[in-house]
């Protein structure tokens, strides 16, 4: 297995006399799902945002392969004025999207859609389908289920499960039932 995400001795507040992370480690491998629980406001995003590259650690570092992300809200995570089909062709290969779509519980007709003609969980499977496709060695998830009702909740969880072949999963829940049930490590920030 090789080591999809490095993070060693990181360092990062907002300022500097509070910092939310301190010499934080942490590593993933393919084949791997680790997931972050902890209360809000504890710096769970915050890692998400220092591994995209979008904050910058005091010191330390963090190294990942090529990555995709799927987010909490998923209508910030789709221009509103394209379908679903072509905001995916611009960043992926629709190979083997046929498949996914019918483990998804989504039509065809969902991909030539507008954003803002889906609910919320059918854009946030969606977004899901969009990161798969894309066909990362690192998927971030932030709250990924949590637009969906139960049963897609599991449901999806299953599947991405199923596809984590050649990749490894970070995983931000505050459902520790789901933590247990699909991470193999679960990391508790406070």
């Amino acid at each position: 297995m090789s080591s999809v995400l490095d993070i060693q001795n990181i360092s990062f507040g907002y300022t500097k006399n509070t910092l939310l992370f301190e010499d934080f480690s942490l590593s993933l491998n393919e084949g791997e799902i680790k997931a972050i629980v902890g209360p809000s406001g504890v710096g769970k995003s915050t890692l998400f945002e220092l591994i995209l590259g979008h904050r910058k650690a005091h010191s330390g570092s963090i190294r990942s392969s090529s990555l995709s992300q799927v987010f909490q809200d998923p209508y910030s995570s789709f221009h509103p004025t394209y379908t679903i089909r072509e905001q995916i062709m611009d960043v992926a290969s629709m190979e083997g999207y046929e498949s996914l779509m019918v483990q998804m519980g989504l039509g065809e007709e969902f991909l030539d859609a507008l954003p803002h003609k889906l609910s919320g969980g059918q854009l946030q499977r969606c977004s899901i389908l969009r990161s798969l496709l894309m066909k990362p060695k690192l998927l971030l998830l932030d709250e990924p289920t949590s637009a969906l009702d139960n049963l897609n909740q599991l449901d999806i969880m299953k599947l991405i499960v199923e596809n984590i072949k050649g990749m490894g999963v970070l995983l931000i829940t505050h459902d520790g039932d789901l933590a247990r049930w699909c991470a193999d490590e679960i990391i508790t920030l406070s």
